[in-house]
Order: structure tokens, then sequence, then C-alpha cells
């Protein structure tokens, strides 16, 4: 996979012109119709929402350090992306990394993602922790208020667990969106801010969360627990290739293709497609289709005895798994 590990940056540049520049037009566009049309706003939001997630995922690949040739290209423009999508970057570089190191694996604590149980593991839980992950897994709540918590209240958390360099990057940004949002009220007003920020961003939230969940909890995705979990099966049984329409593999940057990107993060977007054309034994993982992909909202719980992702409906009718002291007898 090497040699598709090497960026470019005249792509970088039309990623960037494609991405960040109409994003920008267009939020100013709804800013000074906010006072027009409220209706015209929500309309706008929609494809406001598809360049606010082709920005993000700009700023996902100058954390892999892939999207540019210069490191400090890469650190700097992660930073001002980072603004433009209210995130910390360094602080969601340094989750995301862990994602990568344990993307499939039942042993992690789920950083950087949504946790997930085993069945079995569910069913030991109490009633009331098992009310909690139901709830915690609901698409209401996963593509809703959890999705808006993710990517817009909890960077803005100082997490202590953090290296303490990354607790003043959660505060130096939280500073410096605060001065470029109340200069924002300032020049359009604190309502119009409001009514094109919160549709704009949940949208674009909950279609990167979307993405995130089918790649990795469709149906047959192979999850297995330290040590026999390792990097290349993880990526290649655990990951998806998301076959979207041509429009969201656009605002999507390409990252249907996970499995690519999960078997080697330093491949910029704009090469993974040419990484999987080229490499039959990459054709082989499994496919999502859009019909899967909706259908996969409902999978929460991992079946180790089928070796597949199944919903709460299917566990319930699932005959649970003998313990030991009753297998003995």
């Amino acid at each position: 996979m090497s040699p598709y590990a090497r960026a470019d940056s005249n792509r970088a540049l039309f990623d960037i012109s494609t991405s960040i520049l109409p994003y920008v037009a267009l939020m100013a566009a709804m800013l000074m119709l906010a006072q027009v049309s409220y209706l015209v706003v929500l309309v706008l939001a929609v494809p406001t929402a598809g360049f606010l997630t082709r920005t993000f995922l700009v700023m996902h690949d100058c954390a892999h350090g892939s999207f540019l040739p210069s490191r400090r290209a890469n650190n700097w423009l992660g930073v001002t992306v980072g603004l433009i999508t209210l995130q910390a970057f360094h602080c969601w570089r340094y989750d995301h990394v862990r994602h990568h190191a344990s993307g499939g694996d039942l042993a992690s604590d789920g950083t950087g993602d949504v946790d997930i149980l085993v069945v079995d593991e569910f069913r030991a839980l109490s009633p009331w922790r098992r009310l909690g992950y139901r709830l915690r897994h609901h698409p209401l709540v996963v593509f809703g208020i959890g999705a808006f918590w993710a990517n817009i209240i909890k960077p803005r958390i100082v997490t202590p667990s953090n290296p303490r360099r990354l607790r003043w990057v959660t505060l130096a940004t939280d500073l410096a969106l605060a001065v470029m949002l109340t200069g924002l009220c300032w020049l359009a007003g604190w309502r119009a801010v409001l009514l094109v920020i919160l549709p704009t961003y949940w949208l674009a939230s909950g279609f990167g969360v979307w993405l995130i969940w089918v790649q990795h909890r469709f149906e047959g995705a192979l999850w297995q627990r330290s040590p026999d979990w390792d990097w290349e099966t993880a990526a290649l049984a655990g990951s998806s290739h998301f076959r979207l329409p041509g429009i969201l593999r656009f605002f999507s940057l390409n990252i249907g293709l996970h499995h690519v990107h999960h078997l080697n993060p330093r491949i910029p977007n704009y090469n993974l497609s040419r990484a999987n054309d080229e490499n039959e034994f990459l054709r082989s993982v499994p496919t999502v289709s859009i019909r899967e992909g909706i259908k996969a909202i409902r999978l929460s719980l991992y079946d180790l005895e089928r070796g597949r992702m199944v919903s709460f409906a299917e566990a319930a009718r699932a005959v649970p798994s003998p313990s030991p002291a009753t297998a003995t007898e």
C-alpha cells in the first residue's frame, strides 16, 4: 500500500477548493438570508452540511499526516479546519489514533466510537444498565442528541485523563471559537448565527456518525478480542466498503473505502479509489449498500457464536449460552 501513501499538493488544493471554500460561501449566504426566508436557509442547510462533512474529512486526513506532503502544513491546516468544524484538532487526532489502534477490538474502551457489548455481556448487566445501553444505542439518541454531543459539546470539555498539553489545547480552541463566534454574532446577529449553525452542524454530525457506524457495525463485521485481534484482519474483515452514490462519495471524501483507509491510514482520500481498484485482494472485502447501511442502524450487539452484529430483538430471541457450571452438570 505504500505507493499510494503519497500526498499530492495539487489534489489537496482541489479538495480544499471543493470543500472549505463552498462551505464558507454557503454559510455566508445563509446568514444573509436568515432575515429574509428561513425556509430557504433550511433548504441550503442540506448541501452546506455536505460541504461541512467534506471539510471535516480534510481535517481527518490532516490528522493522519496524509493530506499534504509537509507535516507542518498538515498540522496548521488541521488546526484551521478544526476551528471551522468546532474541533480541537490535536485532541481529536489523539482520540482518532486510538480508534485506529483498536478498531474491531471488543476489549477496547470505545474511544472515538460508540461502545459495543457482546450479547452475553449485555444479558449480564443489571436492568438499569441494560436500559442505559439501549438508550445510548437508540437511533434517535445516536443520530440526534448523541451526534450533537459528540461533535459540538464534548469537544468543548477539558478531559482530565488527557495529557496536560491537550488540556491546554482544548482551552485555547474554546477561547478561539468564542472570539470567532462573538465576531460572527456582532456581524450577523446571534439569532441568525444560531438558526444557521444548529441545523447545519446537526445534519453534518448525524451524517458523520452514520458513516462511522455503518463502516464498523454492518451485519457481517468481524469483531475480536485481544490477543486474537490484529490490525490487518480488523481492517479487511471489520471495516466495510460502503458503496455510496456519487454525491455522497463526494461529500464523504471516499471514506466509504474504509477497509483501505484502515489498512493504511497514510493513504490520502484522493488515492483510496486507485488503491482499491488496482489491488484484487481489497475488492474481496465486505461491501455494504445504502439499504444495508440503513438497516445497520438497528445493530447494537455482537453475537460471538454467530460471528455477526445483531439487533436487540435478535439477541432476545437467541438461546443464551450455557454457563460453565450448567455445562458441567
